[in-house]
């Protein structure tokens, strides 16, 4: 039987601190991501990149799942089509990171930096949209699992290939 199931792109950054230039790349990244047909999954809170980005993809039309910090649903950015209840705090960046697919990160702080570093220790690949992290995580970058993107633009055909590249080794 041929898997039908949905791609589920992962989408990280900040949220309160997010300027207005990240949401809008973010909104913009939402957009994108629903008009391929994926999934878009973040935070789910009604804030910074969580809530641009999955304004940008309902808008589009797209399914938005959000894995919520707290014990209530009404936490939940009203752009939110699923949200996942955890009542696991800053934890829940591990059901983050292992229910997408592919990882895209825009600027953001420490939950943001644990996101990724979670992505790349169980072998995702990430996508770092306008996010310098330094030399942090140079050593993956040298084996191609963490990739820069310019622009939302950018990001998607280099989600399509990582995609496509994770398909072939199944």
């Amino acid at each position: 039987m041929m898997n039908t199931r949905k791609t589920v792109v992962g989408v990280m950054g900040s949220g309160a601190a997010a300027t207005p230039e990240d949401c809008q790349m973010a909104y913009n990244l939402g957009k994108l991501i629903a008009g391929e047909g994926w999934v878009l999954l973040n935070g789910g809170r009604p804030a910074g990149v969580m809530e641009a980005s999955a304004r940008g993809a309902r808008e589009k039309g797209g399914l938005t799942v959000g894995v919520l910090p707290g014990t209530g649903g009404d936490q939940a950015s009203p752009y939110i089509d699923i949200a996942i209840v955890t009542g696991m705090g800053d934890a829940r960046n591990n059901i983050n990171v292992l229910s997408s697919d592919i990882i895209v990160a825009l600027p953001g702080g420490a939950g943001t930096i644990s996101e990724i570093a979670l992505a790349l220790k169980n072998g995702k690949r990430v996508i770092l949209l306008k996010f310098d992290t330094g030399t942090l995580f140079n050593k993956y970058r040298d084996l191609k699992q963490l990739i820069i993107a310019g622009t939302p633009e950018e990001a998607v055909p280099i989600i399509k290939k990582e995609l496509l590249l994770q398909a072939v080794k199944k």
